[in-house]
């Protein structure tokens, strides 16, 4: 088996892992939830208009105001949605795997023992040396 089949035979098991299914049970739920998929359709045009009201010469401060606050409200409701918290959640915990693996293979590719070789367990401050935020 080459190394590209290998990393196929990976994702596959990445796939059969309990935080993919759940980060896509999580993603499906979301989809469903109707009142949900409107207010993120309400908060990206909120985003748009606030975008391109601030692109504009004269700038209604008070209609960027009125934007703005409702940005933010509207991201609260969003947030604190059930599905969508646990959506997060998931989401987090998936992209935390797939760190962990990549900086495994990162560590590999740099000469570590693939046996004995860890995932950093937090943030060292250096960008250089990180997989991404979690």
């Amino acid at each position: 088996m080459d190394i590209i089949e290998m990393a196929r035979e990976l994702g596959k098991a990445l796939q059969n892992d309990d935080r993919y299914i759940a980060y896509n049970l999580a993603k499906q739920a979301n989809d469903a939830d109707k009142e949900l998929q409107e207010q993120i359709d309400s908060f990206e045009k909120m985003r748009y208009d606030l975008s391109m009201e601030l692109t504009k010469e004269n700038k209604d401060t008070d209609k960027v105001k009125e934007l703005d606050e409702g940005i933010k409200e509207l991201y609260g409701k969003i947030m604190s949605n059930q599905h969508m918290v646990v959506f997060t959640a998931a989401q987090k915990s998936l992209e935390s795997l797939v760190s962990n693996v990549q900086e495994i293979i990162t560590l590999c590719a740099n000469g570590e023992d693939p046996a004995t070789c860890e995932p950093s367990s937090g943030c060292t401050g250096s960008c250089a040396t990180c997989g991404g935020c979690h």
